[in-house]
């Protein structure tokens, strides 16, 4: 479709006055709406009466918001034509009708969905963002729709998941995902990243730039296909260990640089989802020495692991490091089961929804987020 008359002018618009609101921010050394409200809106609504009151305060949600992530370390800053935030009274889609507010007045417009998302039409859509793409030259629509979360399913399939650095995960059944050529592209991004860094050239910060957006891709890339690889799995319960605090360990500067780099907490994210959007669990247990226990006698010796072999020291029991671990986290938590039934508890367990999260993520549990051109056609992406 063309562009709505004034409609680029209205996104800029919406900049300005997310700039307005962190300076505010930044002058105040606060990230309150409230205060943010009583200072700033009158004033803005009058200095520009065509952005609707909703739109307004979305757009001071989302400066502030962003200000509060980034600790006030940096400004953040938004583009011209960057994507404006729709909430369910702002935003509707009808059949293939989408209005969403404008420059002054609603805007209409038909918009072809391809029939694989015919299904999601049904859900509830919660919310979404409008921007606009300055190469194509046409209008981008995200839109989230949530379902009803599924029942879950009374199954004892359980497996245990280990994850590592060499093995991205190892189950309990012997299923391997190797990270060798993870690892492989990963030693290069560092390679090239490095080399950018040491020019110090004002097109190799920008060109470091768009390739730490292309690491985070790649990186978002297989744990999608990791987590889609499990969650489709013929288990109804995937246990993991409780990872929470791991980088707050000093284990040597080497080590530390491999932590960092490990996206572990997106993983179990995004498993998270996939399984509860087909009625199965993720549950997490201690994951304190399940890689010096012995899947089969039960001891616990330090030095029964040798880099990537177990061998125990009192049964003489050998297997690889990372399934003997993965064994244990599905015998911890079958172990912790039975305690639970006994009225007595000996390892905590913690649900995903338990689980303290370690940062915010935008995937809600039973979500899809479809990404629509509103043009010809429509170039859409699911996550489930």
């Amino acid at each position: 479709m063309d562009t709505p008359e004034g409609f680029l002018d209205y996104l800029k618009t919406c900049s300005l006055i997310f700039e307005r609101h962190v300076d505010w921010a930044f002058e105040n050394k606060s990230t309150n709406k409230v205060q943010a409200h009583k200072d700033l809106y009158n004033i803005l609504r009058a200095e520009f009466p065509n952005i609707p009151s909703n739109i307004l305060q979305a757009t001071r949600d989302q400066a502030l918001e962003s200000v509060r992530r980034l600790k006030f370390k940096v400004k953040p800053q938004k583009r011209p034509y960057s994507a404006v935030r729709y909430d369910a009274r702002t935003i509707a889609l009808r059949g293939n009708l989408l209005t969403f507010s404008g420059p002054g007045k609603r805007i209409r417009t038909m918009i072809n969905l391809p029939s694989f998302f015919q299904k999601y039409k049904s859900w509830t859509m919660k919310s979404g963002t409008i921007g606009y793409d300055k190469f194509r030259k046409q209008i981008k629509v995200s839109l989230i729709f949530e379902a009803p979360t599924p029942q879950v399913v009374q199954g004892d399939r359980i497996v245990g998941i280990d994850r590592g650095l060499y093995n991205i995960v190892v189950l309990s059944d012997g299923k391997v995902f190797s990270s060798q050529q993870v690892r492989k592209a990963k030693r290069k991004f560092l390679h090239v990243r490095r080399q950018l860094q040491a020019k110090g050239t004002r097109s190799a910060k920008l060109k470091l730039r768009q390739r730490s957006g292309r690491e985070k891709r790649f990186s978002s890339n297989i744990n999608h296909v990791i987590s889609k690889w499990l969650s489709n799995l013929p288990y109804d319960i995937f246990v993991l260990e409780d990872l929470t605090g791991i980088r707050k360990q000093n284990k040597g500067r080497k080590m530390n640089g491999w932590l960092s780099n490990w996206t572990f907490y997106q993983l179990e994210q995004f498993l998270t989802y996939k399984a509860a959007s087909l009625g199965k669990q993720v549950v997490f247990v201690d994951a304190r020495y399940t890689s010096q226990k012995c899947s089969s006698c039960g001891e616990t010796h330090k030095d029964s692991r040798n880099k990537s072999q177990y061998h125990c020291a009192s049964c003489g029991y050998f297997d690889h490091a990372d399934h003997n671990a993965a064994i244990n986290i599905r015998s911890n938590y079958i172990a912790s089961l039975s305690a639970c039934d006994g009225g007595e508890l000996s390892s905590p367990i913690l649900s995903a929804a338990e689980k303290p999260a370690e940062q915010a993520l935008v995937n809600e549990p039973n979500a899809v987020l479809l990404n629509c051109n509103v043009a010809g056609s429509l170039a859409t992406s699911q996550r489930l």
